[in-house]
């Protein structure tokens, strides 16, 4: 593959698998961008492999969505090879996600990000923030990520969502973890938070966390953010979470209303025998693409607002 740009990678499939639409990267609207970084996950390492499982579960997937009508393969669907970082730093695994995540914001297209840990979501959101004034985020997640620094580094997946309020103000769904320190903190930081025991409690929750986002919006989902009933395989898993319907309506929701810009799936903590949580992040993956680029899309994901 012919890239406009260069980084250290390894070679993987394609997302959905072979398919007679064409992923040349030049024509594609959406590239999928793996990057499995795991160096400060600290319960249960692995999420190294959630990028390749989630790309391999993906060809086992029927791409004829039910329920907008739509094969979004269509559009084109680029899958670049895995980011490496054989010895880089933290700090400059950071910067040169973000030089990446630049290239393909300026080539305009729609970035996937697979991950990996849950840090590599702020270098994203700074690139997009930069690209499309007045971003939000909005984060589905077990954990609310608020801490300034933890063990040692600001670039810990515990800090992941107090680095992205660095660069856009972010609403949080599904909360269910969070510490003493964070807790303090939430009042003077710009986060709109929706905590998992009583967001239910409001019949039109869904329509307050839209209109608690601005008009452009990234989603980020950390995958211990659903019910680990049908996701076992996280590093962190918490009691609670959103159901497959719940997220399904909550993007369907958010994409009909907002103009969502890109997402990234992160955390997939892949367990040997078990492929039904690689599935789902798949078919998450596609669902989220299938509601953006449905054939009665009108929002421009191009366009500089």
């Amino acid at each position: 593959m012919n890239l406009p740009f260069d980084y250290e990678r390894l070679t993987l499939g394609e997302f959905g698998g072979t398919t007679p639409i064409p992923s040349d990267f030049d024509s594609a609207r959406v590239v999928i961008l793996p990057i499995p970084l795991d160096r400060t996950t600290s319960y249960v390492p692995g999420t190294r492999t959630g990028p390749h499982e989630i790309l391999i579960a993906s060809s086992h997937m029927e791409l004829w969505d039910e329920e907008t009508g739509t094969d979004v393969h269509g559009i084109g669907i680029c899958t670049l090879p895995e980011m490496e970082f054989p010895f880089a730093t933290l700090e400059e695994v950071m910067q040169e996600i973000r030089r990446v995540a630049t290239e393909l914001v300026t080539r305009e297209k729609f970035p996937v990000i697979l991950g990996g840990e849950h840090s590599i979501t702020a270098p994203v959101v700074a690139a997009l923030a930069a690209r499309h004034r007045g971003l939000s985020v909005l984060q589905i997640d077990a954990h609310a990520d608020l801490r300034d620094s933890y063990m040692g580094t600001p670039h810990n997946h515990a800090c992941a969502m107090r680095r992205v309020l660095e660069h856009a103000p972010t609403t949080q769904v599904g909360i269910r973890s969070l510490s003493t320190e964070e807790a303090a903190a939430v009042p003077s930081l710009a986060t709109t938070i929706f905590y998992d025991f009583n967001m239910r409690q409001q019949a039109n929750w869904i329509d307050r966390v839209v209109d608690s986002l601005s008009e452009t919006v990234y989603i980020t989902i950390d995958c211990d953010g659903l019910d680990p009933a049908i996701m076992p395989a996280v590093g962190t898993p918490e009691p609670g979470g959103l159901s497959w319907a719940e997220a399904l309506t909550l993007l369907r929701t958010v994409i009909s209303r907002r103009r969502v810009v890109g997402c990234d799936v992160v955390e997939l903590c892949p367990l040997p025998g078990l492929v039904a949580p690689n599935f789902l992040c798949a078919k998450l993956i596609y669902k989220i693409l299938s509601y953006r680029f449905n054939t009665n899309d009108t929002k421009d994901t191009n366009k500089n607002r």
